[in-house]
């Protein structure tokens, strides 16, 4: 971490281009991906990480999308709703623990999400010059850094 203060006109310049990238990218638009799929950001990163970790408790899916308790039981409901999740009584030893698992619904939609999410990240990566691609992963992981440090 650097010991001076940023510059006024750097850190607006980085507020600039973080908003830029979030409108280019389509992360402001609530009600799909930026893959193209037509359900919410939130209840496709809960898919994607029910999909590689099933099954998870509330607790574990909330820690690691970094949503709150309250936030995590709503988005949970929601995908409960729509039959993409299913809740179970813990089988790891404390049956009172409730797990979360995919319904074949469910685990055919966060594929869906996956591959759509590759295809979009292969494309993007297509239109960044060869010789930048290391600095713009670079640069998004220094972002990401200091996004968790902040918070």
């Amino acid at each position: 971490m650097s010991s001076q203060p940023p510059d006024r006109a750097d850190v607006e310049r980085l507020q600039d281009s973080v908003v830029a990238f979030v409108r280019a990218f389509g992360l402001h638009q609530p009600d799909s991906t930026p893959c193209g799929q037509s359900i919410p950001v939130s209840q496709a990163h809960a898919l994607t990480e029910l999909a590689a970790r099933q099954p998870i408790n509330q607790s574990e899916l909330g820690s690691t999308l970094r949503l709150s308790k309250s936030t995590v039981s709503r988005l949970v409901g929601q995908l409960e709703r729509r039959g993409w999740v299913e809740r179970l009584r813990g089988t790891a030893g404390d049956g009172r623990m409730v797990e979360l698992r995919l319904t074949p619904d469910g685990e055919r939609l966060a594929s869906a999400v996956a591959i759509a999410r590759r295809q979009r990240m292969e494309s993007l990566f297509e239109r960044i010059p060869e010789a930048r691609r290391c600095a713009a992963l670079q640069a998004l992981s220094i972002l990401t850094e200091a996004a968790t440090n902040d918070r």
